[in-house]
C-alpha cells in the first residue's frame, strides 16, 4: 500500500456540546475529521474511559452451578475424545460480559476437566502457568516432567509453565476437577507458547505412587533439599496435600479460641500456597488461597485490584459481589471482578461440611498487579 491509498479509518470521533468538550464549531468537526484520518484520538473525547477514577472491569460477577458443570463434563465425557485435537477434555467458563471468549476473567482462565475410566491426556507444554485443584475424586494421576502425582480432594497440584505434563485415569470411575491457568493475560500479551509432547506415556508414568518424587523432595513443611538450593520462579513442590491445608486451618481456629493471634479475622482463617524456595507466590502470575470461616461469621467487604475465581470446597453460605448476591454450595464456583466489594457470609454446619464451617479455594492474578505495583486492597471495617 502505497501513501497515496485511502486508508478506510475505524475512528468515528463526534464533536459533543458538552461541559468538558470544547465548543461545537465547524472547525472543530473539520478537525475531527483530519484526526480520523491520521489514526489519532484526542484525548480530551476519551479520558473518562481511559482514565477512569476506579477500575471499572470489563468482567461481571458471576456464579456457576456445580450440580450443572459436572452432568455436562459426564455427557462430554461419553461423546468427545480427549486424545489430539480434543488435546484437554477441558469446559472453560465463560464470563458473561466479555464477549463469548472462554475467559473467567480478563486474566484468569477456569475450566472444569473431565477424563473417563483408563484414558490418558496426551502430553503437552505451554508458556502459561497452571494448577489443578480437586474438589472431588481420586484415581488421577497428573505427570509432570515424568513425575506421577496423585490427585484427591482437597489437593492443590501447580505448575509453573514450559513443564511438560499429561494425565492418567488408573481408577474405573470418571474424574472431575479444575483447572486454572493465566490463559487470557498471555494471550492479551502476545507472550504465549505451546508444544505438543508425546502420544503416549510409559510404563513407569503409568505407575500409581502414594507419594511422587516432587514430594518426597520438598512437601516438608519448613525444611528444603540442600542439593536443590536456588531460586526458582515457579515451586518445584507439585502438590499440596489437603490434609495439611486442613490442619492449618484448623489450628489457626484453635489458636483464635484459646484467646492467641491466627486469624485473619473472627471466624475466619486463611493460608496461602507458597513456594518453598522464595516464599512467595506458588506461581509467576497467580496466587492461591483457602479460607475457612466458621457458621455464622461474615467477612467485611474486601476490594481488591486484578481478579479473583472462587470454589466453595466445603459447606454452604451467601456470597455478595457488588451488586450481585447468590447462595453457595459444595463446588459451585464464582468470579470476582476487580475492585468489586466481596462478602461472605457463612451457613455452614456440620451436616453440610466435614469441617462444620465455610471452606473456599480462590486464585487469582495477585502477583501480576504486585510485580507491577498496582495491586491495592481496601476493606470496609465498619460495613
Amino acid at each position: 500500500m502505497t501513501e497515496e491509498d485511502d486508508v478506510v479509518s475505524p475512528l468515528h470521533l463526534t464533536a459533543e456540546d458538552r461541559p468538558d468538550q470544547p465548543p461545537v464549531t465547524p472547525g472543530l468537526k473539520d478537525l475531527y475529521r483530519d484526526f480520523e484520518k491520521a489514526l489519532l484520538v484526542p484525548l480530551w473525547t476519551r479520558i473518562g474511559d481511559l482514565m477512569p477514577e476506579r477500575p471499572q472491569s470489563k468482567a461481571q460477577p458471576h456464579r456457576w452451578e456445580w450440580k450443572a458443570l459436572i452432568e455436562l463434563a459426564a455427557r462430554s465425557g461419553d461423546l468427545v475424545p480427549v486424545g489430539r485435537g480434543g488435546e484437554r477434555r477441558a469446559m472453560a467458563l465463560a464470563n458473561p460480559s466479555l464477549g463469548g471468549r472462554p475467559y473467567a476473567t480478563p486474566t484468569l482462565w477456569a475450566a472444569i476437566q473431565y477424563l473417563m475410566p483408563g484414558e490418558d491426556a496426551p502430553e503437552h507444554r505451554h508458556t502459561q502457568n497452571a494448577f489443578r485443584f480437586v474438589v472431588e475424586g481420586e484415581g488421577v494421576w497428573t505427570v509432570v516432567e515424568r513425575d506421577p502425582v496423585p490427585m484427591r480432594r482437597g489437593d492443590f497440584l501447580p505448575q509453573a509453565g514450559m513443564n511438560w505434563h499429561a494425565h492418567h485415569n488408573s481408577a474405573s470411575e470418571p474424574m472431575a476437577w479444575i483447572d486454572g491457568l493465566d490463559i487470557p493475560f498471555q494471550y492479551d500479551v502476545e507472550a504465549q507458547f505451546f508444544d505438543f509432547g508425546r502420544d503416549e506415556l510409559t510404563e513407569e508414568e503409568h505407575a500409581t505412587p502414594d507419594r511422587s518424587r516432587s514430594e518426597r523432595l520438598w512437601g516438608h513443611p519448613g525444611l528444603v533439599p540442600v542439593s536443590q538450593l536456588g531460586r526458582r520462579e515457579g515451586t518445584p513442590l507439585l502438590c499440596y496435600r489437603w490434609a495439611d491445608t486442613d490442619a492449618a486451618l484448623t489450628d489457626q481456629l484453635e489458636l483464635e479460641r484459646e484467646g492467641h493471634p491466627g486469624t485473619v479475622a473472627p471466624g475466619h482463617a486463611l493460608v496461602r500456597y507458597t513456594n518453598p524456595t522464595t516464599a512467595d507466590d506458588v506461581l509467576p502470575t497467580i496466587r492461591a488461597q483457602f479460607h475457612r470461616i466458621v457458621g455464622g461469621a461474615e467477612t467485611a467487604p474486601r476490594r481488591e485490584t486484578g481478579s479473583s475465581v472462587y470454589q466453595v470446597f466445603d459447606g454452604s453460605g451467601r456470597v455478595t459481589v457488588g451488586d450481585f448476591s447468590w447462595s453457595v454450595r459444595r463446588g459451585d464456583l464464582f468470579v470476582v471482578p476487580s475492585w468489586q466489594p466481596l462478602s461472605i457470609r457463612s451457613e455452614a454446619s456440620p451436616s453440610d461440611s466435614d469441617s462444620g464451617a465455610l471452606d473456599l479455594f480462590q486464585f487469582s492474578d495477585a502477583p501480576l498487579f504486585t510485580k507491577l505495583n498496582l495491586f491495592r486492597t481496601h476493606i470496609e471495617e465498619n460495613a
